[in-house]
């Protein structure tokens, strides 16, 4: 029994040895996806829309969220 605990705390200990010198990057470059453009008529459709939604529609507010999502993906190219 003792032979096998001793074969089993060298593997753990080689194990360990070779883990440490596993190297990792951390820098990985971001990759930012591609933001769809939008006509300048299909943007004038959209606003409209907005204006005109009943009082307490959830879409104005999604869109909100949207428009500062592209923004940050504009930052981020």
């Amino acid at each position: 029994m003792p032979n096998s605990v001793q074969r089993w705390t060298l593997l753990a200990l080689a194990l360990t040895s070779l883990s440490a010198c596993g190297t990792t990057n951390f820098n990985t470059p971001s990759v930012c996806p591609p933001t769809k453009e939008y006509s300048r008529e299909f943007q004038r459709k959209l606003a409209v829309e907005i204006e005109t939604a009943p009082d307490g529609s959830a879409f104005p507010e999604a869109l909100q969220d949207y428009a500062e999502l592209r923004a940050q993906i504009r930052t981020c190219q």
